[in-house]
């Protein structure tokens, strides 16, 4: 406790100070309560870090399940959109012909007696920004055809492949 009224009514900042050591401690106390310290500081943005870094894990598992569900989605669609061709047009699209005789009039043999456009080409992409494969005869569905995406790491055969099998 500070006993000397002049060390806190000092009007001039010049003038000698009276007792040093207890201005010390009024310029310490008042620096301290004046902001927050070093230490405080690092650990709210040590805080602040694993909290983003928690929601940037959680959000990705959730990014993924979004595509995994879209390019199920689209497998289906275009699935559908092929028994409408078969429908339509009397026949199934070649291997070489694929997908995209959903969107154009296939060239190459065989032609279908009549065509129209089944889907936009916007949907021949899947999720990661591969192609939609098919196969027809399908590998998997030997009596009709397969329509598959190579999923997340783009390898076929591996265990995120996304099909209609």
């Amino acid at each position: 406790m500070v006993t000397d009224p002049t060390l806190l009514t000092r009007k001039n900042r010049n003038e000698p100070n009276r007792n040093p050591d207890k201005t010390v401690k009024i310029s310490r106390i008042t620096r301290r309560s004046g902001g927050y310290t070093l230490m405080e500081m690092i650990l709210v943005l040590a805080i602040i870090s694993l909290l983003i870094g928690m929601g940037t894990y959680l959000m990705t598992d959730v990014f993924g399940d979004a595509k995994l569900g879209k390019a199920k989605a689209d497998v289906q669609a275009i699935s559908t959109s092929l028994i409408r061709y078969e429908t339509i047009c009397g026949m199934l699209p070649s291997t070489e012909q694929g997908i995209e005789a959903l969107v154009r009039r296939p060239g190459g043999s065989p032609q279908p007696k009549s065509w129209k456009q089944f889907l936009k080409e916007a949907g021949l992409n899947d999720p990661w920004g591969r192609p939609y494969g098919y196969r027809y005869p399908g590998r998997f569905n030997t009596d009709s055809y397969d329509v598959y995406s190579l999923g997340q790491d783009g390898q076929e055969g591996t265990e995120d492949d996304i099909g209609n099998w």
